[in-house]
């Protein structure tokens, strides 16, 4: 195996053919290259879009004000269907295995907000206590809206890390106030979000902004998460909450467009479904290009035992065994494709680590990268793959006779 003569006959044979064992080994290091980097851009994809669920709940249903469609017991289609008070309440107490709920109002979203003489807009979003929970909240200090903000229609918030950088500076913003649109509102925590989005908003109680904002009993969403239930019961829970709010506003539970409800439990499942397709995609070409690569191999392997027909007539003569002949001819194939299969492998990694100090990323990609085990187990079976194809070609050398040998030319 590791015989001076030998490796120095194999050199002597790549450098004789300096041209056809670089596009062999291209061809497999190629393979093995294009394999990383889809690879690495599929674990992208995926890292992209569980960023994007991650600043929420998976688990949830989102129900928001629509249209009716449906001429239905006497209301003509283009009724508009509000969600109020008691829609929440309603689905609260009817619709089983809730696990967290909350309702949102926003008229006008983004707001002024003064500090002293600090100015600047952010988002401010009344909700109910469990949508810290829903928005997958953090709380770095202080507290969130509770149950009795809402009874008593406190004007308090909490607020994201950059508001704080931004109004207060480098003082401690709890028990200080901030003017929104006129109204003072009592800082009562400091909360950083999953989604960097998310930490650009304050939060205040639901029923304090719609008595100040003069909202009356209007939501824009209600939102609940159904917990560890099964994709089939979240969808069971949205046939039942359309149930409920058809039969309350007078609309056709055929209607979808009257009350839409959204079920991103559904929604993440078919995204990473088609994500793991895209995946199995990727394994398919990335193989499919591999296999190319070994065909090249074996085919130059072959050519090779046919261009030292002669010399292996001649070695045999002499007393050569067939074992010799063939561990030679293997050496030689594993060689190239080892060494093909390392540099495309660390070309491949060394392109996903730049692309990531680069940063070159979206909302939906994120971090390209490839297990190291996967990608260590890929060059490992093309180095096998590359061992198979030049067996064959080694063992019709080995089985040339000497005779046979010595007449070709």
């Amino acid at each position: 195996m590791f015989e001076r003569d030998n490796w120095q006959e194999i050199f002597q044979t790549i450098r004789q053919n300096k041209l056809r064992t670089f596009l062999t080994a291209f061809s497999v290091g190629w393979g093995i290259f294009i394999l990383i980097i889809l690879l690495g851009s599929g674990r992208g994809l995926k890292n992209g879009t569980n960023a994007q669920f991650a600043g929420d709940a998976v688990n949830t249903l989102w129900i928001e004000p629509g249209t009716t469609s449906i001429a239905y017991k006497g209301y003509k289609h283009g009724r508009k269907i509000p969600l109020l008070n008691d829609d929440y309440e309603l689905i609260r107490q009817k619709v089983k295995d809730i696990e967290f709920k909350s309702a949102v109002f926003d008229a006008t979203p983004m707001r002024n907000m003064r500090v002293g003489n600090e100015r600047a807009n952010f988002l401010a979003r009344p909700c109910l206590p469990d949508h810290q929970f829903l928005e997958n909240v953090t709380m770095l200090d202080g507290r969130f809206i509770n149950e009795i903000d809402i009874r008593d229609f406190r004007k308090v918030c909490a607020i994201g890390k950059p508001v704080v950088e931004t109004l207060f500076k480098h003082s401690n913003p709890l028990g200080q106030y901030i003017d929104v649109d006129g109204i003072a509102f009592k800082v009562v925590g400091v909360f950083k979000d999953a989604a960097d989005r998310d930490n650009y908003r304050i939060y205040i109680p639901l029923s304090t902004a719609q008595k100040a904002y003069n909202a009356k009993n209007n939501l824009n969403t209600i939102w609940l998460s159904t917990g560890q239930v099964s994709v089939e019961r979240s969808q069971q829970m949205a046939e039942e909450i359309r149930t409920l709010l058809a039969s309350k506003h007078a609309f056709s539970q055929e209607d979808l467009s009257a009350v839409f409800i959204n079920n991103n439990s559904a929604e993440f499942k078919r995204v990473m479904n088609v994500l793991d397709g895209i995946t199995s995609f990727v394994w398919i070409i990335g193989i499919m290009t591999l296999i190319a690569g070994i065909v090249g191999v074996s085919n130059i392997m072959m050519i090779v035992v046919k261009e030292r027909t002669r010399e292996i007539g001649i070695r045999k003569a002499i007393g050569a065994s067939p074992g010799s002949i063939v561990t030679q001819i293997l050496q030689e194939s594993v060689f190239i494709t080892a060494m093909a299969g390392y540099l495309g492998l660390m070309l491949g990694l060394g392109l996903l680590s730049l692309v990531n100090k680069i940063g070159i990323d979206s909302d939906y990609f994120k971090r390209p990268e490839v297990d190291l085990s996967v990608a260590t187990m890929a060059t490992l079976l093309i180095v096998l793959a590359g061992a198979l194809a030049g067996f064959f070609p080694a063992i019709r050398a080995a089985r040339i006779a000497p005779v046979v040998a010595l007449r070709s030319e």
